[in-house]
């Protein structure tokens, strides 16, 4: 995935996924263990889907 300069890359080591993710020169990269990559999936997942509620949202 890459956005104006900024690219997310996942991969699978062993028994981790590695997230990297870079902007200009800096990386950041991230060892989750399968565990740790479900929690963060479900966490994403809840999280956009309460953001796609409030955009729905309507406040007069």
């Amino acid at each position: 995935m890459e956005r104006e300069g900024r690219k997310i890359a996942v991969d699978i080591e062993r028994k981790r996924v590695r997230i990297s993710i870079s902007h200009g020169e800096d990386e950041e990269i991230f060892k989750l263990t399968l565990d740790e990559a479900r929690d963060l999936k479900e966490t994403l997942n809840t999280t956009i889907e309460d953001y796609m509620q409030r955009q729905n949202l309507r406040i007069d």
